[in-house]
């Protein structure tokens, strides 16, 4: 009830702030779990993309969002509660998986979910190379993957500002993309396979040049380092 709420007060007040240009938005399926993923530009990308959407869309957000006190931490959970988010502690490993796992049921439950295979933003608008989660989510739950191409989300909220901008934005649904072809979730290979389709479709809407290597902040500190030098091609 609070989503649908948040979609009809929210909706017009994104379409007046936002100016969006929306392509494809019926070619997501109408009923039944989907993976929605999508090139990632700005913090603001999740909320664009719930209430552009043809439906409500959930996805990953800091549990810090959720835990606030007083009138400002109620406003916080209110408002991401309403847009679909999912509290989810960030990080890798453990937190990693249960953040998918948490995708998981929402997929199996028969609702949307959003997902970004790069992982986190791109700072200099090239699209990275896709983190294989994604195709694990399609596989395991057996849905199929919508891909979406967001433009111009950095300018309506650059990279470390907490300020909403006017700008002009585009959102591209594609049609969805079968994965199960590829083979099992349990096959690294046909995780890696289905995610790089999966972004070639992606930068072919977007658009983006591809950088054609992982999307990730410094390491910090010598364990992490040697854990990413280390660690398979496949990994999540």
């Amino acid at each position: 009830m609070l989503n649908l709420l948040a979609r009809l007060v929210l909706t017009p007040i994104a379409r007046l702030v936002f100016r969006p240009v929306v392509i494809g938005r019926r070619r997501m399926p109408p009923t039944g779990g989907v993976v929605v993923a999508s090139n990632h530009l700005s913090f603001i990308d999740s909320v664009v993309i719930s209430l552009l959407a043809r439906r409500p869309v959930n996805f990953l957000a800091k549990a810090d969002y959720f835990t606030g006190r007083g009138l400002k931490g109620a406003l916080s959970r209110g408002f991401f509660t309403g847009v679909g988010a999912i509290p989810v502690e960030r990080g890798a490993g453990k937190a990693a998986q249960d953040a998918l796992d948490a995708g998981l049921a929402k997929l199996k439950a028969g609702q949307p979910f959003s997902i970004y295979p790069e992982g986190t933003r791109s700072r200099d608008g090239r699209l990275y190379r896709g983190k294989t989660g994604v195709a694990w989510l399609a596989l395991t739950a057996g849905v199929p993957v919508v891909p979406v191409a967001l433009r111009g989300t950095q300018e309506l909220q650059p990279v470390g500002s907490k300020r909403i901008r006017l700008a002009r934005i585009r959102v591209e649904f594609g049609d969805p993309i079968d994965v199960s072809g590829f083979g099992p979730a349990s096959s690294g290979r046909a995780r890696r396979q289905a995610t790089d389709a999966i972004m070639a479709e992606i930068q072919r809407m977007s658009g983006q040049e591809y950088a054609g290597v992982y999307n990730e902040p410094p390491a910090h500190g010598v364990v992490e380092k040697v854990r990413r030098v280390f660690r398979s091609p496949g990994e999540l």
